[in-house]
């Protein structure tokens, strides 16, 4: 810990992820990175789990981190963040270190929904000061575009393919901000790559958070999503002004909506232009694209009841 008081003090202004990455082009974590982290004050330590973000920043013998920075498993990330902010915890207590650090933890939607939901669930329950900021973009992309527990219904992955067998995924995609917010923690909130000053405001609450936070942001990605990196935007703005990405938070249990559609939009204009959803646009699949529809409509209409 000694080494990391030495590091923190060394963050003299400098951009806490420089350019020279090798994530893609259009691809949305950076963007989600950069915005956390540059919207919370202060010295900050980032524990990232393995997946794209980590695989694209480290190439050695090099890094784009200019932050004292972790590399972990998929399913840890949460478990070693809480364990980083007990040891401050009790080196502050003894007046080791007089520095205000801010802990945040990044990982996909495979390290936040499924092999990394265990240790998470036990450091909210914990009540660990540290805010956890998945970066989803709905599957395994860094291992090949694998189906996680973020994808949607009706989506194509390597395993959930469609063909003459197989309509894509069968199955719903989990609600982690519900998950996320049943553990009673002060700030939870759901965010998206393309709305900067919505998220924004929103790393900058959960950061100040007196406990545990929780950032689940909607990101792109043009390599499993089937999309030209250049719409990567207009993509994730149609997320929300279709419903099927709502931008809200929950402060100590209490709903807020964070921004509200200002009409109906049709879910296909979240569909269209991501190859991963064509065949939910062919006139045979009607049905199934008519149950997306209701699904989405349900859920929109429960979260509007929920921030009443």
């Amino acid at each position: 810990m000694s080494r990391l008081k030495t590091m923190a003090r060394n963050q003299c202004g400098v951009p806490p992820l420089a350019g020279g990455h090798s994530l893609c082009q259009g691809c949305g974590i950076p963007i989600v990175v950069r915005t956390v982290l540059d919207s919370i004050p202060g010295k900050k330590v980032v524990v990232n789990a393995t997946g794209c973000l980590e695989v694209a920043t480290t190439r050695f013998p090099t890094t784009a981190w200019n932050v004292p920075w972790l590399h972990v498993a998929f399913e840890n990330t949460a478990a070693v963040a809480s364990g980083v902010e007990a040891a401050y915890t009790v080196l502050k207590r003894r007046h080791t270190i007089d520095e205000e650090i801010t802990f945040v933890a990044f990982a996909g939607d495979g390290g936040t929904y499924d092999i990394g939901m265990q240790a998470l669930s036990g450091a909210l329950e914990r009540g660990h000061r540290f805010v956890f900021c998945c970066y989803d973009n709905e599957a395994y992309m860094n291992t090949g575009v694998q189906r996680s527990g973020a994808t949607p219904f009706g989506a194509s992955t390597t395993t959930s393919p469609t063909g003459s067998v197989g309509l894509g995924k069968l199955q719903e995609r989990k609600d982690m901000t519900a998950i996320a917010v049943a553990h009673h923690v002060p700030y939870v909130a759901q965010g998206i790559a393309s709305h900067w000053q919505d998220l924004s405001q929103k790393a900058q609450r959960a950061g100040a958070a007196d406990g545990p936070a929780f950032l689940n942001v909607l990101s792109d990605c043009p390599v499993g999503w089937g999309h030209e990196p250049r719409t990567f935007k207009v993509l994730l703005d149609a997320a929300v002004e279709t419903r099927f990405w709502p931008l809200y938070e929950v402060v100590d249990g209490k709903y807020h909506l964070t921004y509200e559609p200002a009409e109906r939009v049709p879910v296909e204009a979240w569909l269209q232009g991501q190859k991963r959803f064509a065949h939910l646009l062919e006139a045979e699949n009607a049905d199934l694209l008519a149950h997306i529809q209701r699904r989405l409509d349900e859920d929109w209409d429960t979260l509007l009841s929920l921030c009443a």
